[in-house]
């Protein structure tokens, strides 16, 4: 075996920003130990595939994933390896289906990445699965793959819900949180390198610190978070509604430091859909929650994620869900067509709906929702926002960034002219002039 200084890791990483942070704990373990990293799988000795394995679109990407950087084992791939979502809920069938595939490694062991390497240049195949409710406890080292000024901070993994729809129980395995002091010194470690904004994820945010404080203490992480002076914007991903406490709200409304940015994914709008989801909450609840929300934080951007085509969705259910929708009037809004999950229990509902009604409701909630959209960013016409820069526009000759309402990868976009010379990841105000469903134009004030 050559000097591991002499061999190149290269690592494709699928799905959502949980998954993205292993991977750069990866990268990072392993350029710690002394291997190269290329971003140029053609140049790369070892090859890592982080997969998804959430719904089936995500299964069919990683697989193909896999079946891709197989192709480089032909010339210099000497190792191809299989970690994440998809390895640890299937690693006997990439066993038999993927023999390309040297090493798997689940959810629970990434920290392990070097000896797992190790073990399979000895000829070894390697599985290393089964762990999922294993989390590591100290600080590893990390590669961001976000711009520098921006990184994701994972502060639990796991997930109790049990929603009938979801897998990540199976995948990720039982809710656990970190501590604060460890993330908060993660915070200042990320601070130090340069980050300004930090982006709190988990799979259910709101519900940090119940596992080892005995009550939801997100509140008391903020708390700490917004002393690091090196951090601008914290911003948080995944807050379930019914875990959203008033204590938590008054404390995001508090500190500027924190965007009022309120990502949270209510699924679906109809009561009897909801308690066939096994979701905790009712519509009214809901109402009621964002009513809270908007009155104690009047800028604040509320995002969510809606599942249509459930078992079970009549017209009429689906109706009372388009309702709610025209009721919120909520500034961001994906929406999913249901994928049937084996082993959850909404895969042996009755009443499967066909793929050709899903799209048609998708399509007519995503219309409504562009409406709305559109109206919002209207209203935004002569306001100044705060904008994160994050490059050029050779198109439009114009720069753009995100504001605290637009978070990394999934909202729109902020386009400014300026006349001062501005660099990625400054904090400056734009006037906006101009809006469109998705991004706003405008002219940044001088500075």
């Amino acid at each position: 075996m050559r000097s591991k200084a002499k061999y190149n890791i290269g690592l494709v990483s699928l799905g959502c920003a949980k998954n993205q942070t292993d991977a750069e704990i990866m990268l990072g373990i392993l350029a710690e130990d002394g291997f190269g990293i290329t971003y140029d799988p053609s140049k790369a000795d070892i090859i890592i595939v982080n997969t998804c394995g959430f719904i089936e679109s995500a299964k069919r990407e990683s697989i193909d994933a896999i079946l891709e950087m197989a192709q480089y084992k032909e010339d210099r791939c000497r190792l191809l390896i299989a970690t994440g979502c998809l390895a640890e809920r299937y690693s006997d069938d990439i066993q038999i289906d993927l023999p390309e595939v040297d090493a798997i490694v689940g959810t629970g062991d990434y920290d392990k990445i070097a000896q797992v390497i190790r073990s399979a240049f000895s000829g070894e195949k390697v599985i290393m699965c089964g762990h999922k409710d294993r989390t590591p406890q100290e600080r590893l080292p990390r590669i961001l793959s976000t711009p520098p000024y921006t990184a994701y901070l994972k502060i639990a993994d796991g997930c109790d819900n049990n929603c009938t729809y979801c897998a990540i129980p199976m995948i990720r395995g039982h809710f656990r949180s970190r501590k604060i002091e460890d993330i908060v010194d993660e915070a200042q470690g990320l601070a130090d390198s340069g980050v300004k904004e930090i982006i709190l994820i988990a799979q259910d945010t709101s519900r940090y610190g119940k596992d080892l404080y005995g009550e939801n203490s997100l509140d008391k992480l903020l708390e700490e978070l917004i002393k690091i002076d090196g951090i601008k914007w914290i911003r948080v991903h995944y807050f379930y509604p019914e875990a959203i406490t008033d204590k938590l709200i008054d404390t995001m409304a508090k500190y500027d430091k924190i965007c009022n940015y309120i990502d949270m994914p209510v699924q679906h709008g109809n009561n009897y859909i909801l308690r066939r989801m096994a979701r905790r909450t009712t519509q009214e609840e809901m109402l009621e929650k964002i009513k809270k929300i908007r009155e104690k934080m009047p800028d604040s951007v509320i995002r969510t994620s809606i599942i249509v085509g459930f078992p079970g969705e009549s017209e009429e259910y689906f109706n009372d869900l388009y309702e709610f929708v025209k009721k919120v009037r909520f500034d961001r809004m994906g929406v999913f067509t249901y994928s049937r999950e084996e082993d959850t229990p909404a895969a042996d509902f009755p009443d499967q709906i066909g793929e050709e009604i899903k799209k048609e409701r998708l399509d007519r909630l995503m219309r409504l929702q562009q409406e709305i959209s559109l109206e919002l960013n209207r209203e935004k016409l002569g306001h100044t926002l705060e904008v994160l820069v994050e490059g050029y526009d050779e198109e439009s000759f114009l720069f753009y960034g995100r504001g605290r309402g637009d978070s990394i990868d999934v909202d729109g976009k902020i386009y400014f002219a300026t006349e001062d010379e501005v660099s990625e990841g400054d904090i400056i105000k734009v006037k906006i002039l101009d809006a469109d469903e998705y991004d706003l134009t405008g002219q940044a004030e001088r500075r």
